[in-house]
């Protein structure tokens, strides 16, 4: 059993009840200590719905950037290029120049 609601859930149950909760302030015109109460509720519910929403949208951007792409022959490394010696070179155009070395020395 899911222990905490989806982001998008509380959102639109905040949402809804905080727009319920402010019609009927607006249709009732209480002025007394239960309609006071009632507008802190109301900010309290659309605070929650602002926040839902905000991390409905970080978890999106967290899944769409997270899975790699998958490795082929376009996304190979070249033989005998370790990380580090990318991250040192760092410029496309030496690491271009170094693959075409290594395409040029495996054929001989």
């Amino acid at each position: 059993m899911k222990r905490f609601s989806d982001a998008r859930t509380v959102a639109v149950v905040a949402a809804i009840a905080a727009c319920w909760l402010l019609a009927s302030l607006v249709a009732g015109r209480r002025q007394d200590l239960l309609g006071v109460a009632m507008a802190l509720l109301c900010v309290l519910l659309a605070t929650v719905a602002g926040v839902a929403v905000a991390a409905a949208r970080q978890q999106d951007a967290a899944v769409a950037s997270d899975p790699a792409p998958p490795l082929g022959p376009a996304n190979a490394a070249p033989p005998g290029v370790d990380a580090d010696t990318l991250e040192t070179l760092g410029d496309r155009d030496a690491v271009r120049a170094m693959r075409a070395r290594y395409r040029t020395d495996g054929d001989q």
